[in-house]
């Protein structure tokens, strides 16, 4: 052979039990107790009369997100959000179904990095990488989503899953929201895994793709939303509008938002190419390039256990 490959059938894996977590079930954020932090944005209210018109007028809402939402213990606001038709869609990297999976089976995500990349035990759990695999591998021999994979897997075996409840993409299944996750090879621990299928994740991940197409093919008079996904997120969106517009899908009076920690200042100034912000992804394809000819794009920098509480808080009603 001219290329090497390395054998992934001798990798080593570890039982999650006994793992220590950063993030637990117990610990999760929850809207019927939890106070929802102060936050004053002419902007965000802006957004949150526009959410709840395009929900009036059976608009989608599409709520991206990266991993940090799960792990900010966010999990039961995007929860209600689903259950109360504010949001019509769920979507997210690879990262997002993993920590939503493992605390819908385990209680507790978010493994130490620093120390369990020292040895070689980062990311090799037993548990996760075994039984997230084995659904996909299941479900796409079925034509099955990768969403809609792990979803069917945890209500044929709810055993396994004391925290269901509050699982995103299980909550998202029962409740007929589609919940599509964008996967990069190699970028989640479940590639490690000794049974991982690259081909069966493609699959799934591809069957999610084109229902993420058909729900932004609808999406004029309606919100898309980004919480944290610097990559996957604004890449995918791009790519799934720009589908919609070449099939003549009129999809140009849309709102656009993004969230998070990076501030941009005046993000609708044109920006040359030694500025380090030109090259930040949401800016460019969520902000702004969607709605060059209609619509309003947002950018807020704020913490998203902060946002996703008055999000859930402002567009109730």
């Amino acid at each position: 052979m001219k290329y090497k490959t390395l054998d992934f059938s001798k990798i080593k894996t570890w039982s999650v039990k006994g793992r220590y977590d950063l993030v637990r079930i117990d610990n999760m954020a929850s809207p019927a107790t939890d106070p929802v932090p102060n936050w004053s944005n002419p902007d965000f209210d802006d957004l949150c009369d526009r959410v709840r018109k395009a929900r009036a007028s059976g608009s989608p809402v599409i709520f991206s997100m990266g991993g940090h939402v799960i792990k900010s213990g966010l999990s039961r606001y995007i929860i209600e959000m689903m259950k109360n038709g504010t949001i019509t869609h769920v979507s997210g990297n690879g990262s997002v179904s993993i920590h939503d999976f493992e605390l819908a089976y385990n209680g507790g995500t978010s493994e130490d990095v620093p120390t369990a990349i020292e040895d070689g035990s980062f990311g090799m759990w037993e548990e996760t990488g075994r039984m997230m695999n084995e659904a996909i591998n299941k479900g796409a021999s079925l034509g099955m989503g990768y969403g809609e994979s792990l979803a069917v897997y945890i209500g044929q075996n709810p055993e396994l899953f004391p925290y269901k409840e509050d699982c995103v993409l299980y909550q998202a299944y029962v409740n007929n929201v589609p919940a599509t996750y964008h996967i990069a090879l190699g970028t989640d621990i479940i590639h490690q895994h000794p049974i991982c299928s690259m081909g069966a994740i493609g699959a799934a991940s591809g069957v999610d793709f084109k229902r993420y197409c058909e729900s932004v093919s609808r999406l004029d008079g309606g919100v898309f939303m980004n919480f944290g996904s610097g990559v996957i997120g604004p890449e995918v969106f791009l790519k799934a509008l720009s589908i919609s517009r070449n099939l003549g899908y009129d999809v140009f009076r849309i709102t656009t938002a993004n969230f998070d920690l990076i501030d941009l200042g005046d993000y609708k100034r044109k920006l040359t190419y030694d500025d380090p912000h030109y090259y930040y992804r949401p800016r460019k394809n969520i902000v702004n390039r969607p709605v060059s000819r209609g619509g309003k794009g947002f950018h807020f920098c704020v913490d998203h256990r902060i946002s996703v509480p008055n999000l859930y808080k402002k567009t109730l009603g």
